[in-house]
């Protein structure tokens, strides 16, 4: 969840009075406070279910949201909302805000107030307001403040497997850890930065690092070939549920290749992604790709290729931490005489972290399923920070 989406469609009195302890100013509270009196005066509940009885995502917006975000979604002056906002306040009218975001996280801050998702808790939740469709309807119109329909939706950004590559450009730091678990021992890292730009864009940065048992049986480490690639979407669609784009990497031998920690040479990679729904919260993820070495004297050309296939559970009704179970089959072979197809298997389970669900972790291992001889079982990790979304230390309680 990239920002704190203070959407107030209707600020029960009860909730007004809680701001009062908050931090607003004492005359800025004292005005909420009579604004939602008069409102609830005006428009009313249903007598039945104490559930507002609007209609549209419009008219809840323009009854009560335009105190605190406007008449254009871009926010009130704070003398006018009463209050200071927080860093995370929203201009709807962003799309570069706003499409990164699912719609279930919008719905928990509404449902739940910021405080469930880690923001700022001058919002207030509005579940006892609302009902889950009137929020839904909410949602819908809030979407519609974005112009723009070229940005890649949030719904889109897939849970990012260990291996397969996704599709969706993103502003994330990862931190993958792989240990063999048998034969000879290796601890291998790589620290990725991944940066968007546009509306279709991202760079990224890859630094892998490693630490390996020699023959002496000492220990020895360090850095290996530094990568700097760019993505770009080239189709995306919240209708069908697909999006596909492309990478072009350029791979520095910057490693020590005698220690085996890279391959001396420099190498061109450059690869396909695929992601895309499945009923029941599924997803599939496809990468393909190719390595092109400058020189093949000792560093054959490759392919590659990678399937994820997952589904996600949501905890709190479905608007709460995300669990995502996933399996990813792996092969890649060397364009070369007698060259051999190496197939892994690689089961593992994402799930969010922080109440933003900004910090996630993926447990996973992989297994050698053809051509075992010489190629370790390994258990692999990695910790994902969308950095975008805040601090790492943010978005906790």
């Amino acid at each position: 969840m990239r920002n704190s989406y203070c959407v107030w469609p209707f600020v029960p009195l009860d909730n007004c009075l809680r701001l009062l302890r908050n931090r607003l100013s004492y005359v800025g509270a004292l005005g909420l406070v009579f604004l939602c009196a008069f409102t609830n005066a005006i428009l009313g509940r249903n007598s039945n279910t104490g559930k507002l009885s609007l209609r549209t995502g419009r008219e809840i917006f323009l009854a009560a949201c335009v105190s605190c975000h406007g008449p254009d979604g871009k926010g009130m002056p704070e003398t006018t909302a009463g209050f200071e906002k927080p860093s995370t306040f929203p201009d709807f009218t962003r799309c570069d805000q706003t499409t990164p975001e699912y719609d279930v996280d919008w719905k928990a801050t509404i449902r739940d107030g910021g405080r469930g998702r880690g923001f700022s808790r001058i919002m207030p939740s509005f579940g006892g307001a609302l009902t889950p469709d009137q929020i839904d309807l909410v949602v819908g119109y809030l979407r519609s403040l974005c112009r723009d329909k070229a940005w890649p939706r949030g719904e889109l950004n897939l849970p990012r497997a260990i291996a397969t590559e996704k599709a969706y450009p993103e502003d994330e730091v990862v931190i993958t850890t792989a240990v063999n678990a048998r034969g000879t021992g290796a601890v291998n890292n790589e620290l990725v930065y991944e940066r968007r730009f546009g509306k279709k864009n991202q760079l990224e940065i890859s630094a892998p690092f490693s630490f390996a048992k020699q023959n002496s049986g000492s220990w020895f480490g360090g850095l290996g070939d530094i990568g700097l690639g760019v993505k770009r979407v080239l189709f995306s669609s919240l209708h069908t549920g697909s999006i596909l784009s492309a990478q072009g990497e350029v791979i520095f031998p910057s490693g020590n290749r005698s220690r085996g920690f890279g391959t001396g040479v420099t190498v061109f990679e450059t690869f396909a992604s695929y992601g895309q729904f499945l009923p029941a919260n599924s997803f599939l993820q496809l990468q393909l790709g190719t390595d092109l070495p400058k020189s093949t004297v000792n560093t054959p050309r490759s392919i590659f290729g990678r399937a994820a296939l997952g589904k996600s559970f949501r905890q709190s009704r479905g608007l709460g931490r995300m669990w995502s179970p996933m399996t990813e089959l792996l092969f890649d072979r060397d364009f070369e005489t007698g060259a051999k197809t190496n197939f892994d298997i690689l089961p593992e389970f994402q799930v969010t972290l922080s109440k933003r669900q900004h910090v996630r972790a993926d447990v996973g291992v992989r297994v050698p399923v053809t051509n075992t001889a010489g190629r370790p079982v390994q258990v692999v990790f990695y910790v994902l920070w969308d950095w975008f979304d805040g601090r790492i230390q943010d978005g906790w309680k």
